[in-house]
């Protein structure tokens, strides 16, 4: 009778649990699709929705422990340890691909820093180098204007110096009334003021004919005596026309208001300021 009773409880038990068993299997199945069709979207990991909590079925869900649990489940099953990981692979599984994710954006954003670092060093090279070349040409515009503006007051300076010439020697040259040949006297006098000349330069002779008598008469005796001195300056000692100025003065007074007998006045005028320079 007892025997009867014992095998009657036990299947009972027996019975129950494995109802118990599927009906926890149905439940779970849902959270279990739910996760992976998460999985697939790939969310942020902080809008993941928290880990649903497992239904209590039987001893290893959390039953109060009995004598009759412990002899009919007497260890975990196969599909109990499952049923608890499968939610925590899955989580983990999304929580590699937002990390994956996160990893390959964060490598694009470097990536694109690094381009533009480099386009902007290379800009500034570009222009640090158009502004070295651009104060190179100002220096040496600047170099130009400077030595055109030494050599514009060189040339005025010469230029104000072309009147300062000044007497340097004087003779007179004495002629007989209506004679306008050279005395040996007049020749020496000549040879004395020329001679030194020689590959000189900035220099000027001036030659004034004077001659008694009135008129035109007086004038065109004065020029002839003044062109004998002239005549012999260019030929003997090769004095450049240009630089010899004459005058027929006629019975004009000389500067110190006298009149006097027929005579070439010749003055040697020099530029000290120009032969300094040479």
């Amino acid at each position: 009778m007892k025997t009867r009773l014992l095998f009657t409880l036990f299947s009972a038990l027996l019975v129950l649990y494995w109802a118990q068993a599927a009906s926890a299997q149905d439940s779970q199945t849902p959270p279990a699709t739910a996760a992976q069709s998460n999985s697939s979207s790939v969310p942020d990991a902080a809008e993941l929705p928290p880990l649903p909590p497992d239904a209590k079925t039987n001893f290893w869900d959390g039953d109060d422990p009995n004598l009759v649990n412990l002899v009919t489940h007497p260890f975990a099953s196969k599909k109990y340890v499952q049923r608890l990981v499968r939610p925590i692979k899955d989580r983990l599984n999304e929580l590699d691909e937002i990390t994956n994710s996160n990893a390959a954006a964060i490598k694009d954003v470097d990536a694109r820093a690094q381009h533009g670092l480099q386009l902007a060093s290379e800009k500034s090279s570009l222009a640090d180098n158009h502004a070295n070349d651009a104060t190179n040409r100002a220096q040496q515009a600047q170099s130009a204007a400077n030595d055109a503006s030494a050599r514009v007051s060189s040339a005025e300076q010469k230029v104000g110096n072309l009147d300062q010439y000044k007497a340097s020697t004087q003779t007179e040259i004495r002629f007989r009334p209506g004679q306008t040949l050279l005395s040996k006297q007049a020749k020496d006098a000549l040879d004395q003021m020329a001679a030194p000349l020689k590959d000189q330069h900035s220099y000027v002779f001036e030659v004034r004919g004077y001659s008694p008598g009135s008129g035109q008469a007086a004038i065109a005796s004065s020029q002839k005596m003044a062109d004998s001195v002239v005549r012999y300056l260019v030929l003997t000692h090769n004095i450049p026309v240009y630089r010899i100025y004459m005058l027929g003065m006629g019975n004009a007074p000389t500067e110190d208001g006298k009149r006097g007998a027929a005579r070439v006045e010749v003055s040697l005028l020099k530029n000290d300021l120009i032969t300094a320079r040479r």
